[in-house]
Protein backbone atom coordinates (compact mmCIF):
# COMPACT_ATOMS: atom_id res chain seq x y z
CA UNK A 1 0.00 0.00 0.00
CA UNK A 2 1.56 3.44 -0.79
CA UNK A 3 2.47 5.13 2.36
CA UNK A 4 0.59 8.57 2.36
CA UNK A 5 -2.23 6.38 2.47
CA UNK A 6 -1.49 3.98 4.79
CA UNK A 7 -0.78 6.59 7.10
CA UNK A 8 -4.63 7.81 6.73
CA UNK A 9 -6.04 4.43 7.45
CA UNK A 10 -8.08 3.26 9.85
CA UNK A 11 -5.52 0.53 11.58
CA UNK A 12 -8.82 -1.66 12.54
CA UNK A 13 -9.44 -2.75 8.39
CA UNK A 14 -7.46 -5.44 8.64
CA UNK A 15 -8.63 -7.01 5.48
CA UNK A 16 -8.34 -6.12 1.92
CA UNK A 17 -11.27 -6.41 -1.58
CA UNK A 18 -11.26 -5.81 -5.16
CA UNK A 19 -14.15 -4.53 -7.34
CA UNK A 20 -15.11 -4.12 -10.99
CA UNK A 21 -16.68 -1.66 -12.63
CA UNK A 22 -17.64 -3.44 -16.08
CA UNK A 23 -18.32 -0.84 -18.76
CA UNK A 24 -20.24 -1.27 -22.10
CA UNK A 25 -21.25 1.33 -24.74
CA UNK A 26 -25.24 1.44 -24.76
CA UNK A 27 -27.66 3.02 -26.95
CA UNK A 28 -28.08 6.16 -25.35
CA UNK A 29 -24.18 6.32 -23.80
CA UNK A 30 -22.33 4.32 -21.47
CA UNK A 31 -23.79 1.54 -19.49
CA UNK A 32 -22.28 -0.28 -16.36
CA UNK A 33 -23.41 -3.55 -14.60
CA UNK A 34 -24.78 -3.65 -11.57
CA UNK A 35 -25.77 -6.66 -9.37
CA UNK A 36 -28.11 -7.26 -6.91
CA UNK A 37 -27.28 -9.10 -3.91
CA UNK A 38 -29.55 -11.60 -2.18
CA UNK A 39 -32.19 -9.40 0.11
CA UNK A 40 -32.07 -11.89 2.88
CA UNK A 41 -28.40 -12.16 4.16
CA UNK A 42 -25.17 -10.96 3.46
CA UNK A 43 -23.42 -7.26 4.38
CA UNK A 44 -25.04 -5.63 1.82
CA UNK A 45 -28.23 -7.66 1.25
CA UNK A 46 -31.01 -6.31 -1.14
CA UNK A 47 -27.94 -3.91 -2.71
CA UNK A 48 -26.89 -2.81 -6.45
CA UNK A 49 -23.01 -3.30 -6.09
CA UNK A 50 -20.45 -3.77 -8.94
CA UNK A 51 -18.79 -7.56 -8.83
CA UNK A 52 -15.97 -8.12 -6.41
CA UNK A 53 -15.21 -9.38 -3.05
CA UNK A 54 -12.33 -9.96 -0.51
CA UNK A 55 -9.12 -10.71 -1.44
CA UNK A 56 -7.50 -14.15 0.07
CA UNK A 57 -4.14 -15.56 0.64
CA UNK A 58 -4.29 -17.47 -2.41
CA UNK A 59 -4.89 -14.10 -4.18
CA UNK A 60 -1.67 -12.76 -2.52
CA UNK A 61 0.37 -15.74 -3.75
CA UNK A 62 1.60 -15.82 -0.10
CA UNK A 63 2.50 -12.14 0.32
CA UNK A 64 0.41 -9.27 1.89
CA UNK A 65 -2.95 -9.23 0.71
CA UNK A 66 -2.40 -5.23 0.24
CA UNK A 67 -0.57 -4.76 -3.30
CA UNK A 68 -2.47 -4.25 -6.21
CA UNK A 69 -1.27 -7.75 -7.22
CA UNK A 70 -3.44 -9.44 -5.05
CA UNK A 71 -6.65 -6.89 -6.11
CA UNK A 72 -5.73 -7.75 -10.02
CA UNK A 73 -6.24 -11.41 -9.14
CA UNK A 74 -8.80 -11.27 -6.14
CA UNK A 75 -10.73 -8.78 -9.13
CA UNK A 76 -10.76 -11.31 -11.35
CA UNK A 77 -11.21 -14.47 -9.61
CA UNK A 78 -14.74 -12.98 -8.06
CA UNK A 79 -15.89 -11.77 -11.07
CA UNK A 80 -15.64 -15.06 -12.65
CA UNK A 81 -17.14 -16.35 -9.23
CA UNK A 82 -20.35 -13.99 -9.34
CA UNK A 83 -21.14 -13.59 -12.99
CA UNK A 84 -19.16 -15.82 -14.87
CA UNK A 85 -17.00 -13.43 -16.95
CA UNK A 86 -13.36 -14.05 -17.40
CA UNK A 87 -10.98 -10.79 -17.05
CA UNK A 88 -7.65 -10.16 -17.98
CA UNK A 89 -6.06 -8.47 -15.30
CA UNK A 90 -3.81 -6.62 -17.20
CA UNK A 91 -6.97 -4.91 -19.05
CA UNK A 92 -7.50 -3.60 -15.00
CA UNK A 93 -7.67 0.19 -14.63
CA UNK A 94 -7.52 1.20 -10.92
CA UNK A 95 -8.90 4.54 -10.34
CA UNK A 96 -10.10 4.85 -6.53
CA UNK A 97 -9.10 2.87 -3.06
CA UNK A 98 -11.65 3.31 -0.02
CA UNK A 99 -11.15 2.51 3.92
CA UNK A 100 -14.65 2.65 5.33
CA UNK A 101 -15.65 4.38 8.58
CA UNK A 102 -15.57 2.63 11.36
CA UNK A 103 -18.76 0.42 12.52
CA UNK A 104 -18.83 0.06 8.56
CA UNK A 105 -20.62 -3.72 8.17
CA UNK A 106 -17.83 -4.25 6.04
CA UNK A 107 -14.11 -3.46 7.42
CA UNK A 108 -12.40 -4.09 4.15
CA UNK A 109 -10.08 -1.78 2.22
CA UNK A 110 -11.44 -1.68 -1.16
CA UNK A 111 -9.58 -1.02 -4.71
CA UNK A 112 -12.05 -0.36 -7.70
CA UNK A 113 -11.01 -1.04 -10.97
CA UNK A 114 -12.29 -0.51 -14.55
CA UNK A 115 -12.49 -2.76 -17.52
CA UNK A 116 -14.56 -3.00 -20.58
CA UNK A 117 -16.63 -5.61 -20.72
CA UNK A 118 -15.37 -8.49 -22.57
CA UNK A 119 -16.58 -11.34 -24.68
CA UNK A 120 -18.49 -13.97 -22.72
CA UNK A 121 -21.90 -14.94 -21.01
CA UNK A 122 -23.10 -13.65 -17.95
CA UNK A 123 -23.72 -16.47 -15.49
CA UNK A 124 -24.74 -14.74 -11.94
CA UNK A 125 -23.98 -17.16 -9.59
CA UNK A 126 -27.43 -18.09 -7.95
CA UNK A 127 -26.02 -17.67 -3.90
CA UNK A 128 -24.80 -14.66 -4.53
CA UNK A 129 -26.22 -12.45 -7.42
CA UNK A 130 -30.47 -12.77 -7.75
CA UNK A 131 -30.06 -10.18 -10.75
CA UNK A 132 -27.84 -7.90 -13.29
CA UNK A 133 -28.85 -5.00 -15.08
CA UNK A 134 -26.97 -2.93 -17.15
CA UNK A 135 -27.78 1.13 -16.69
CA UNK A 136 -26.38 4.44 -17.70
CA UNK A 137 -24.70 5.98 -14.27
CA UNK A 138 -27.50 8.77 -14.20
CA UNK A 139 -30.40 6.26 -14.62
CA UNK A 140 -28.86 4.06 -11.13
CA UNK A 141 -28.62 7.24 -9.93
CA UNK A 142 -32.29 8.30 -10.59
CA UNK A 143 -33.39 5.05 -9.33
CA UNK A 144 -31.66 5.30 -5.91
CA UNK A 145 -33.07 8.92 -5.60
CA UNK A 146 -36.44 7.67 -6.10
CA UNK A 147 -35.85 5.27 -3.31
CA UNK A 148 -36.15 2.42 -6.00
CA UNK A 149 -32.33 1.08 -6.00
CA UNK A 150 -30.40 0.37 -2.82
CA UNK A 151 -26.65 1.82 -3.37
CA UNK A 152 -23.89 2.20 -0.91
CA UNK A 153 -21.87 4.74 -0.65
CA UNK A 154 -18.54 4.12 -3.14
CA UNK A 155 -21.28 2.34 -5.68
CA UNK A 156 -23.08 5.86 -5.36
CA UNK A 157 -20.13 8.03 -6.23
CA UNK A 158 -18.36 5.58 -8.70
CA UNK A 159 -21.36 6.43 -10.54
CA UNK A 160 -21.70 9.97 -9.61
CA UNK A 161 -17.92 10.19 -11.32
CA UNK A 162 -19.24 8.41 -14.52
CA UNK A 163 -22.11 10.02 -15.83
CA UNK A 164 -20.97 12.29 -18.12
CA UNK A 165 -18.52 9.97 -19.52
CA UNK A 166 -19.69 9.78 -23.34
CA UNK A 167 -18.09 6.09 -24.25
CA UNK A 168 -16.28 3.34 -22.51
CA UNK A 169 -12.87 4.79 -24.28
CA UNK A 170 -13.40 7.83 -22.82
CA UNK A 171 -14.10 6.66 -19.55
CA UNK A 172 -10.96 4.39 -19.79
CA UNK A 173 -8.50 7.25 -20.65
CA UNK A 174 -9.49 9.42 -18.05
CA UNK A 175 -9.03 6.71 -15.19
CA UNK A 176 -5.82 5.86 -16.53
CA UNK A 177 -4.60 9.71 -16.53
CA UNK A 178 -4.82 9.83 -12.62
CA UNK A 179 -4.18 8.75 -9.57
CA UNK A 180 -5.91 5.80 -7.88
CA UNK A 181 -7.92 8.25 -5.53
CA UNK A 182 -7.96 7.36 -1.87
CA UNK A 183 -11.02 7.73 0.15
CA UNK A 184 -10.83 7.19 3.98
CA UNK A 185 -14.03 7.53 5.19
CA UNK A 186 -15.18 9.03 8.49
CA UNK A 187 -19.09 8.86 9.51
CA UNK A 188 -19.86 12.15 11.08
CA UNK A 189 -21.62 11.78 15.16
CA UNK A 190 -25.21 12.21 13.84
CA UNK A 191 -24.46 9.75 10.98
CA UNK A 192 -25.67 11.24 8.10
CA UNK A 193 -22.81 12.23 6.24
CA UNK A 194 -19.41 10.75 5.28
CA UNK A 195 -16.75 12.94 5.30
CA UNK A 196 -13.11 12.15 3.36
CA UNK A 197 -9.34 13.12 4.24
CA UNK A 198 -9.52 16.39 2.85
CA UNK A 199 -12.54 17.88 4.38
CA UNK A 200 -12.05 19.96 6.84
CA UNK A 201 -14.40 18.87 9.60
CA UNK A 202 -12.65 14.99 8.96
CA UNK A 203 -10.55 15.52 11.98
CA UNK A 204 -11.84 18.48 13.50
CA UNK A 205 -15.42 16.38 14.01
CA UNK A 206 -14.26 14.57 17.14
CA UNK A 207 -13.13 18.10 18.64
CA UNK A 208 -16.04 20.07 17.63
CA UNK A 209 -17.93 16.97 18.96
CA UNK A 210 -16.47 17.92 22.90
CA UNK A 211 -15.78 21.51 22.51
CA UNK A 212 -19.06 22.41 21.10
CA UNK A 213 -22.31 20.17 21.94
CA UNK A 214 -24.10 21.86 19.18
CA UNK A 215 -24.46 19.93 16.11
CA UNK A 216 -22.53 21.54 13.50
CA UNK A 217 -24.10 21.99 9.52
CA UNK A 218 -23.47 19.09 7.55
CA UNK A 219 -25.49 20.75 4.70
CA UNK A 220 -23.46 22.08 1.31
CA UNK A 221 -23.34 25.63 2.39
CA UNK A 222 -21.37 25.00 4.94
CA UNK A 223 -17.72 26.79 5.10
CA UNK A 224 -14.62 25.86 4.55
CA UNK A 225 -12.80 22.59 2.25
CA UNK A 226 -15.60 20.09 1.70
CA UNK A 227 -15.22 16.29 0.53
CA UNK A 228 -18.21 14.52 1.98
CA UNK A 229 -21.73 12.85 0.73
CA UNK A 230 -24.73 14.14 2.24
CA UNK A 231 -27.12 11.16 3.17
CA UNK A 232 -30.02 12.89 5.45
CA UNK A 233 -32.61 12.60 2.62
CA UNK A 234 -32.56 11.46 -0.72
CA UNK A 235 -31.31 12.47 -3.24
CA UNK A 236 -28.17 12.31 -2.12
CA UNK A 237 -25.91 15.24 -2.02
CA UNK A 238 -22.02 14.73 -3.09
CA UNK A 239 -19.49 18.02 -2.45
CA UNK A 240 -15.97 18.29 -3.43
CA UNK A 241 -15.20 21.68 -3.40
CA UNK A 242 -11.20 20.72 -4.39
CA UNK A 243 -11.43 17.94 -7.12
CA UNK A 244 -10.42 15.55 -4.72
CA UNK A 245 -11.58 12.49 -5.78
CA UNK A 246 -12.94 10.78 -8.59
Amino acid sequence: MDSDLESLTNDEVAGAAATVVLLRDGERGLEVLLAERPRDRGSFAGAWVFPGGAVDDADALGGSIDTEDAARRAAVRETREEIGLELDRYDLVPFSHWTPPKNSPKQLRTTFFAVRVPDGEIRPAPDEVMAVEWLRPVDALDRHAAGSMTLWPPTWVTLHGLQHAASVDAALAELRSGDVKPYVAKLSEDGTTILWQEDDEYEAERHRQEDHPAVADEGPDAEGNQHRLVMDRLPWIYVNTMGAGF
